[in-house]
C-alpha cells in the first residue's frame, strides 16, 4: 500500500538513488512459495521493548529492518516470482506527485521485474475516518485511469476494489478473534488516524483498520509488505494474525498463512506546496491529472523562505528543500546538484525549474490518461476483470480457512 501499504495519504517518497521494492502478490493459480524467513533477533534501539509476539523483522532495531530490506531487495532481483505483494490506495481524492514518486513508479518497476501485483482500491476503508464515503464512484474511476496511465498493466497486475471481494472481507471476522482490544487500542497508526479523523465520533471500523489490512495482505498470502517506518506496526499486526491463526488452526497441509516480511524504504519527506504534509484533502498537492497551467499556478504559490540563495538542507530549510527534491526526482538528478545549479537564482528560478521538470515528467502520463478517459468502458472492464481475479484468489483462501477451522459442512 503510502506508502506505503497504508491506505491513506503517503508521507514520503523514495530516494532518487535507491528504489525500494514495492508491494504485490501472485495469482492463486500459481504454486505458493514458502514464506520469507524472519530476520535474526536484533537488540533494542532505545525505544520500548518489542512485544514478544512481534517478529524480529518489525519489532527489532531499525538497523536490523534496513539490513533485512537490503537482503530482500537482492532476492527480488534474483527471484521476483517468489514474492507476493499487495499495494493500494484509498479513493479519497485525486492521486498526486506524492503517490507517483512514493508508490506508483515503484509498482511499475516491480511489475516490469516480474513481480505480479495486486493493486487494491480500498473503497471500504474510506469510511475508516469519515462519516460518509463522498464521491467514491468518481474517485475509483479516476484512480483506475491514473494506474493505467502511469504504466500498471492489467495483463500483469490485478486492480480490484474491497467492496467487490466479499470473501476477503469475510476473513476479518476470524482475524478479529485473534487480537485483543488493548492490542488494537495501542496501535500507533490507529492512534494517529483517530487524532486526525473526520468523524464526529470514532467508529468501530477505526479499531479494526489494522486487522482489515491484515486481511488485505493475507487473502492472497502475501509474504512481503513494503512500508515506511511509521507503518511497521501494521506489518506486526499482520504477522501476529498469521501466526496466531496458524497456531490455533493448524492446517492439514501445514500453516495456512505466511508471516510477511516488512520491506523498509529509505524515503525522504516530500511536503505539499504549503509546507505541510502532502495530501489529497488539503489542496496542497499537484494532481497527476492537473494541466500544465494548473501545475504552474500551484508551484508559483508554493511556500519557500526568506533566504535568496537556494540550498538543499532538509533539516533547516524544509520547504525549499522539498521543492528542490521534487525537481530532482522529476529530473532523475541529485538534489544537492540541482540546488547548487539554481543557487543565487532564488525562489523564482527554483519554481521555474520545478514547473518545467514536473510538466515534462508528467506530460506522457497526462497524455495517456486523456486517451484512456476517452474510452471509460475500458477502465471499467479492467476493474471488473481485476475484481473477478481477486475474488477467485480470496475464495480459495477462504476455503482453506474454513477447512482449518472445521467450518466446512
Amino acid at each position: 500500500m503510502t506508502s506505503i501499504l497504508t491506505f491513506s495519504e503517503p508521507q514520503a517518497v523514495e530516494s532518487p538513488h535507491r528504489r525500494p521494492a514495492g508491494t504485490g502478490t501472485r495469482d492463486a493459480g500459481l504454486p505458493h512459495s514458502s514464506p520469507v524467513p524472519a530476520s535474526a533477533p536484533a537488540g533494542a534501539d532505545g525505544g520500548a521493548a518489542p512485544d514478544p509476539e512481534i517478529s524480529a523483522t518489525t519489532g527489532g532495531s531499525l538497523a536490523a529492518v534496513l539490513r533485512r530490506s537490503a537482503e530482500l531487495e537482492r532476492r527480488i532481483g534474483e527471484e521476483p516470482r517468489s514474492f507476493r505483494i499487495l499495494t493500494g490506495d484509498r479513493p479519497t481524492g485525486e492521486l498526486h506527485l506524492g503517490h507517483f514518486f512514493g508508490t506508483l513508479r515503484n509498482r511499475v518497476r516491480l511489475q516490469d521485474a516480474g513481480v505480479e501485483l495486486f493493486v487494491l482500491i480500498a473503497d471500504y476503508q474510506v469510511l475508516t475516518d469519515r462519516d460518509v464515503a463522498d464521491s467514491v464512484r468518481e474517485n475509483v474511476a479516476g484512480i483506475v485511469l491514473d494506474y493505467l496511465a502511469v504504466g500498471i498493466d492489467p495483463a500483469r497486475a490485478t486492480i480490484f476494489a474491497h467492496s467487490a471481494v466479499p470473501e476477503l472481507n469475510q476473513l476479518l471476522l476470524p482475524f478479529l478473534s485473534l487480537v485483543t482490544v488493548p492490542e488494537l487500542r495501542r496501535n500507533p497508526t490507529v492512534k494517529d488516524e483517530i487524532a486526525h479523523s473526520r468523524q464526529a465520533s470514532v467508529s468501530g471500523l477505526m479499531f479494526t483498520y489494522p486487522v482489515h489490512q491484515a486481511a488485505d495482505i493475507l487473502f492472497c498470502k502475501g509474504n512481503l509488505v513494503p512500508v515506511g517506518q511509521d507503518q511497521l506496526p501494521h506489518v506486526e499486526v499482520t504477522r501476529l494474525v498469521a501466526r496466531r491463526f496458524n497456531e490455533r488452526y493448524p492446517g492439514a497441509g501445514g500453516p495456512v498463512f505466511p508471516e510477511p516480511d516488512a520491506l523498509l524504504s529509505d524515503a525522504p519527506l516530500l511536503l505539499g506546496t504549503d509546507g505541510g504534509k502532502m495530501s489529497k484533502s488539503r489542496g496542497n498537492a499537484i494532481s497527476l491529472r492537473a494541466t500544465a497551467d494548473e501545475t504552474a499556478r500551484l508551484i508559483k504559490g508554493a511556500r519557500t523562505d526568506a533566504q535568496r540563495h537556494v540550498s538543499y538542507d532538509p533539516a533547516h530549510r524544509p520547504e525549499v528543500s522539498s521543492l528542490v527534491l521534487l525537481a530532482a526526482l522529476c529530473l532523475d538528478r541529485d538534489p544537492v546538484s540541482v540546488a547548487d545549479e539554481i543557487g543565487g537564482g532564488g525562489a523564482v528560478a527554483l519554481k521555474r525549474v520545478l514547473t518545467e521538470a514536473v510538466n515534462e515528467r508528467l506530460a506522457p502520463v497526462r497524455a495517456r490518461r486523456a486517451e484512456l478517459a476517452g474510452d471509460p468502458e475500458y477502465a471499467r472492464q479492467v476493474l471488473r476483470d481485476g475484481c473477478a481475479r481477486a475474488r477467485a484468489v480470496a475464495a480459495a483462501t477462504l476455503e482453506e480457512v474454513r477447512e482449518a477451522m472445521g467450518l466446512r459442512y
